[in-house]
């Protein structure tokens, strides 16, 4: 049951933006017990060099081991490609003592397997224990991590640590964090942050322009949280009308206005052990805005039209692209809450900001998850189609980049995609790139979206113009932000 249970666990995070060094860690230490061993290690081979890490870490004090290319009995086995079962280490030449001088565990029996989908297949990493007790490693235990490493190349096919050739060995390490793809300078200086944060229940602010990741990011603070197994409830506050946004947020008991037939919990109580993401906390309501002071001064609040104090336990991160500054000095925006929010402040840079190469990266990341989703051939880019989104300056960041890529897969039907990002009509964006081909639900989202970039992101102005209501362009994008998670 151990040895069942350490894939069920690892299944249920690989969905999750938890931090590649934590999916590693939960790996080997669940390995280790399933095994009877006294240390178990998954190492990944990185595809640009050949190496062997056994993480990807951030944060200094969590820095990750690395083998050369062949070094010590993983490096063979990830360049073999057979599996080695070793009783006494000390007696064997391919075993690197090194390891040990830098972790100062004394290795004695070994038994590593390699990470792959079949015996033909390429190598993805190596999975390694060390140490059974009681005696060596047997050939039962040999045949069952032979099975888990096939099991295991398939769950790290389903996470960003999937390789990016299929016939090629190894992994491309795409960033410290699952889902969240970036290894630049500009996103390293955010996942120290947000790894930080993550660790403590301290109120998060990220900051930034529309369309960077702000909600993936938030989603990403709770997954590597110790309230990871709590809820994750989102409340968006471009949606919440003045007179509703008090129930929405905290609830509200029947009868307590026209139309309450009955009592309704609010976005607080259901966070209740988890975390609560206010998106576009600068579009709060007034009345609003001073119960949530109460609420994180004191984690007390009543629901509208009732007279019992309550109390949830809750985490809170919110995200604004607006300048709360400015809100605060022209009296949109309480001051003593502002404070209250900016307790761990996170400024997610534009993709503009992340560079050449990145934008490259997570265009083929998008498209490797299009192709899956439309049932197209792999994907490849042209030289003049990377050269074109090189050059592009991505107003909408990253979720032009996503709506492009997917309509660039979608109209290339032999996989390969030659096409150029839509070049803007001026500096006030008058115009819209719509392809042939499209559903009229996304060309309609894409308009609204274009819309809303024009209006410099406040989606009541880009409402006023297209003569619809605030709460139609925010369904009209948030249906096309739910299809892309």
């Amino acid at each position: 049951m151990k040895r069942l249970s350490l894939l069920v666990d690892l299944s249920s995070l690989i969905t999750k933006e938890v931090g590649i060094d934590a999916l590693l860690d939960l790996a080997g230490r669940q390995l280790a017990e399933a095994m009877n061993a006294a240390r178990a290690t998954l190492w990944l081979v990185n595809s640009e060099d050949g190496s062997l890490v056994t993480g990807v870490a951030v944060l200094p004090e969590a820095p990750s081991l690395t083998l050369a290319r062949g070094q010590g009995i993983a490096g063979h086995v990830a360049l073999s490609g057979e599996t080695v079962r070793v009783d006494d280490a000390r007696t064997d030449a391919r075993f690197d003592r090194s390891v040990d001088a830098t972790t100062g565990f004394a290795t004695r029996s070994v038994l590593a397997a390699p990470v792959r989908a079949g015996k033909s297949a390429p190598v993805r990493g190596v999975v390694q224990v060390l140490n059974k007790a009681g005696g060596p490693f047997d050939e039962e235990d040999a045949r069952y991590l032979e099975a888990l490493a096939v099991q295991l190349d398939s769950i790290l096919d389903l996470t960003s640590l999937r390789a990016r050739d299929a016939s090629a060995p190894g992994v491309v390490l795409r960033g410290p964090i699952n889902r969240i793809i970036g290894r630049s300078p500009s996103m390293k200086a955010v996942y120290e942050r947000l790894m930080l944060a993550a660790e403590t229940d301290a109120t998060v602010l990220f900051r930034g322009e529309t369309g960077t990741g702000k909600t993936l990011l938030s989603r990403a603070v709770h997954a590597n949280s110790a309230r990871s197994t709590g809820p994750f409830v989102t409340v968006d506050c471009t949606t919440l009308p003045g007179a509703l946004a008090a129930s929405e947020l905290f609830g509200h008991e029947r009868g307590a206005f026209t139309g309450a037939d009955r009592r309704v919990r609010g976005k607080v109580e259901m966070a209740h052990g988890g975390t609560l993401f206010l998106d576009e906390i600068a579009e709060l309501p007034a009345d609003s805005q001073a119960l949530l002071l109460r609420f994180i001064q004191d984690r007390a609040f009543e629901r509208v039209g009732g007279r019992e104090t309550l109390h949830a336990d809750v985490r809170l991160c919110c995200a604004t692209h607006v300048d709360l500054e400015d809100a605060v000095a022209k009296g949109r925006f309480r001051e003593d809450l502002y404070y209250r929010i900016r307790v761990v402040e996170i400024d997610v840079p534009p993709l503009r900001a992340r560079g050449a190469a990145e934008i490259c990266e997570l265009a083929e990341h998008f498209a490797e998850g299009f192709a899956k989703r439309y049932g197209r051939p792999k994907p490849r880019f042209t030289a003049d189609a990377l050269e074109a989104m090189r050059r592009h300056e991505w107003p909408g960041n990253v979720r032009e980049l996503q709506h492009f890529v997917e309509s660039a897969v979608v109209l290339a039907r032999d996989g390969v995609i030659d096409a150029a990002p839509p070049q803007r009509m001026g500096a006030a964006n008058a115009g819209v790139w719509i392809p042939y081909g499209l559903s009229l639900e996304e060309a309609t989202r894409r308009y609204v979206h274009a819309s809303v970039q024009r209006a410099a992101g406040v989606r009541a102005r880009a409402a006023e113009q297209l003569r619809v209501g605030r709460n139609t362009v925010t369904r009209i994008l948030k249906r096309g932000e739910d299809s892309s998670d």
